[in-house]
């Protein structure tokens, strides 16, 4: 069979990689892809982006199946479209996708079906977005409404870095209309964690848990990123937490959708900050797999994936079952020189080594032209090792990077380091 993934980032790399490891899958095409994908022999990067001609494909390949990777398509209703020509596709609607494409919705949703998340409120006008934060003070939360492409929400650690976000995102216009409309919400202490999970419509299939960090330097410091590493799992998310999250969480929002007239199927992506006294709340959602989450947890999966996101798409989630490498798998993203301000591109890259049992390079912001490797996005690889412990998996990946080279490149030398801790402290306790 033939399948087809749509996006370029590493995330897409990594769904079309596992799904391509089904024995039933004779190509995956990635649409557009990158240079990875254009370098695996049992991927081909397919250069069509506009909805309906990747339809006409579909219907002429006879692809049997299509996983959405990218946001912007979800929000501007490409899977609305797939469905009204009979073909099989993976992820919500237009109408189920504002959790992610507006914030505002989100958030009033959540306030709706007492889905425990931070306290907010909703501005377009300048000077009450200002007054608001001379009443509140900070650190306060700042969040562009619509799709930003990882770089829309600013955690203001003083009144003056939160009134330069308002005006930047209403006043400067820096985000378009994605910030148009601005979320102030307070701020939320604790440890983040992404909860990932699969939606027929009714029955929800949880993915392996899994930590980010989205600061660019070490020891999360320096601006937010698209995220700059994750690890598979997180040991934040016992089996206590896991049952609460999809107790107070991830049913309720499901069942919530459905109530108001929107049937939720795809990936469901609830990132969430876990307080020093274990209670969850909602930072946001995702309607699509987290980058780079989306690398460890499939580096991890287990069996056949076609097989699982089929029977997602038929509605028969419920008799899906999961099997997961009991290692950690722990990603270090590379990314380009200036990133996340002005990704410079052109840069050539080298030495990035086979994939073995234990490491595997997934790529992002990469061309290959003429056989040559450059950089062309700001987050470019991310290279993922599998160890018995987050340490382990640590030296596996940094061993990894110390072999690849590209002019400019940056990357955290600690990614996994809270799950070290944990594990140390819990030693000590």
């Amino acid at each position: 069979m033939k399948l087809l993934v749509v996006g370029s980032g590493g995330r897409e790399h990594a769904l079309a990689w596992k799904l391509a490891q089904s024995p039933r899958v004779q190509i995956v095409y990635v649409a557009p892809g990158n240079g990875g994908t254009a370098q695996d022999e049992c991927l081909r990067n397919l250069d069509i982006t506009d909805p309906a001609a990747l339809a006409d494909f579909v219907e002429r390949e006879h692809v049997a199946l299509t996983v959405i990777g990218l946001e912007a398509p979800l929000a501007a209703g490409i899977v609305n479209l797939f469905r009204s020509r009979g073909l099989k596709v993976f992820g919500p609607t237009k109408e189920a996708a504002q959790l992610e494409s507006s914030k505002d919705f989100a958030k009033a949703f959540m306030k709706r079906h007492h889905i425990p998340t931070a306290e907010y409120e909703t501005f377009t006008d300048i000077a009450a977005a200002h007054a608001y934060i001379d009443r509140k003070g900070a650190p306060i939360v700042i969040k562009a409404d619509g799709l930003a492409a990882g770089k829309g929400v600013v955690v203001a650690m003083s009144p003056d870095e939160a009134h330069a976000a308002i005006d930047s995102m209403l006043a400067d216009n820096k985000l378009g209309d994605a910030g148009a409309r601005v979320v102030i919400e307070e701020f939320l202490a604790g440890e983040e964690a992404s909860f990932i999970v699969m939606v027929d419509g009714k029955n929800v299939l949880p993915l392996a848990s899994s930590q980010d960090h989205k600061r660019l330097l070490d020891g999360d410091k320096g601006p937010n990123t698209g995220g700059m590493g994750a690890y598979s799992p997180a040991p934040i998310v016992t089996p206590q937490l896991h049952a609460r999250v999809m107790r107070e969480i991830i049913l309720p929002t499901v069942r919530g959708m459905e109530n108001e007239g929107i049937r939720y199927t795809g990936f469901l992506y609830a990132g969430l900050m876990i307080d020093a006294n274990g209670n969850p709340k909602t930072l946001e959602f995702n309607c699509r797999m987290g980058d780079p989450e989306t690398q460890p947890i499939m580096a991890r999966l287990k069996g056949d994936f076609s097989k699982i996101v089929e029977m997602a798409i038929d509605g028969k989630l419920d008799g899906a079952k999961l099997d997961w490498d009991r290692r950690t798998a722990l990603g270090v993203v590379l990314a380009a020189h200036d990133y996340p301000e002005t990704p410079r591109k052109g840069d050539r890259i080298t030495g990035i080594p086979a994939e073995t049992t234990d490491a595997v390079t997934f790529h992002a912001g990469t061309t290959l032209t003429d056989g040559k490797l450059t950089t062309s996005g700001g987050r470019v690889l991310c290279i993922v090792g599998l160890a018995d412990s987050v340490h382990d998996a640590q030296s596996v990946v940094y061993d990894t990077v110390n072999q690849i080279s590209f002019d400019g490149m940056q990357y955290r030398r600690d990614i996994g380091y809270r799950a070290v801790n944990r594990k140390q402290s819990d030693r000590q306790g």
